[in-house]
């Protein structure tokens, strides 16, 4: 029912940048909640950022916050997660869910896009 793909990982040097991309198929992203979210090997899928329904808010844990900035562009239907002077612990494997309105869970998932942070 709802498509999501994540796009832009890549390797980049500590300091460096990056721009990902998820695009929702299927179904608006307008008026639902759109987040990231990253995984490790051997460690728990751990929250990233999300962006409430009407754009009132953006939230980031704490070790990205001042680094990384999510937002979306309605119109072509794409979150978008920059990612800023990156640090090593920022590797991962990065996806992006959306909760619709109403929902307590995370309804649909992508399948990532690997993002690794080395010298």
């Amino acid at each position: 029912q709802v498509q999501l793909v994540e796009s832009g990982g890549g390797s980049v040097q500590p300091g460096g940048s990056l721009r990902l991309s998820c695009v929702a198929s299927g179904r608006s992203m307008n008026s639902h909640e759109m987040s990231w979210h990253r995984q490790v090997p051997g460690k728990e899928r751990e929250f990233v950022a999300r962006i409430s329904w009407d754009d009132a808010f953006a939230e980031y844990r704490d070790s990205v916050k001042g680094r990384f900035i999510m937002f979306r562009d309605s119109g072509k239907n794409t979150a978008y997660l920059q990612l800023n002077r990156v640090v090593p612990e920022d590797t991962g494997l990065y996806y992006c869910a959306i909760r619709l309105r109403g929902s307590s869970i995370y309804d649909y998932w992508g399948q990532g896009t690997q993002v690794t942070v080395s010298s």
